[in-house]
């Protein structure tokens, strides 16, 4: 799809965003100056969470979806592949998604991916599966961890907070893991994981800088 169309959409996921959420973003100074060839690892509350990636932070995405919608509206399934969604099998050990995930990031797309692999219905972040590690050490990509907490709306109809902090970026030195080693590959997850609930912690204890 021509980046003048992919313009657009993001333009108006911001617009959405932005009237339906009130955003405040901590530790901008991490956001990297980098168009592409990274990952975003952030934990997944809400549908909202990709449209809240495209409001902070810019660049041409790609990202996994559940294969089921690509399945109902032909409408919505050509939408969200236009915006670089590509479908994957949940739960299945799906490695030509994996690859299609590197290849995104190798064509110089930013690869976003939300570690635990589905939505936290209580807002806790659960546990990453390998999934995450294993692209990182094929593209051998930086990761920026990226957590996203919900508030409570204001009285009189006024729009939720959305608290949305930025990581310290991953260097791909770090990702040297053996890509057959399950023992690395989950340790390395969980390290990422374990720095997105750290930014959550930061949240919630009013640390980090706005």
């Amino acid at each position: 799809m021509g980046a003048f169309f992919y313009a657009i959409a993001r333009a108006l996921v911001w617009l959405y965003f932005r009237m339906r959420y009130r955003l405040k973003i901590h530790n901008k100074h991490n956001i990297p100056k980098l168009k592409g060839n990274y990952i975003i690892a952030c934990n997944h509350q809400s549908y909202s969470d990709p449209p809240a990636i495209a409001a902070v932070i810019k660049g041409r995405f790609a990202f996994m979806a559940k294969q089921e919608l690509f399945q109902g509206n032909k409408i919505f399934a050509w939408l969200i592949r236009a915006l670089g969604a590509f479908p994957v099998v949940r739960g299945a050990k799906d490695g030509a998604a994996v690859n299609i995930a590197v290849e995104k990031l190798r064509a110089g797309r930013t690869f976003v991916i939300f570690p635990e692999g589905t939505r936290s219905k209580d807002g806790e972040i659960g546990r990453a599966k390998s999934g995450v590690a294993l692209i990182a050490a094929k593209a051998k990509v930086p990761i920026l961890p990226v957590c996203i907490v919900y508030g409570q709306g204001g009285k009189r109809g006024k729009r939720k907070v959305v608290h949305f902090a930025v990581g310290e970026l991953i260097q791909p030195g770090e990702t040297e893991i053996g890509l057959q080693n399950r023992a690395e590959l989950k340790a390395f997850a969980s390290s990422i994981i374990d720095a997105i609930k750290d930014l959550q912690e930061q949240i919630k204890k009013g640390t980090t800088v706005n």
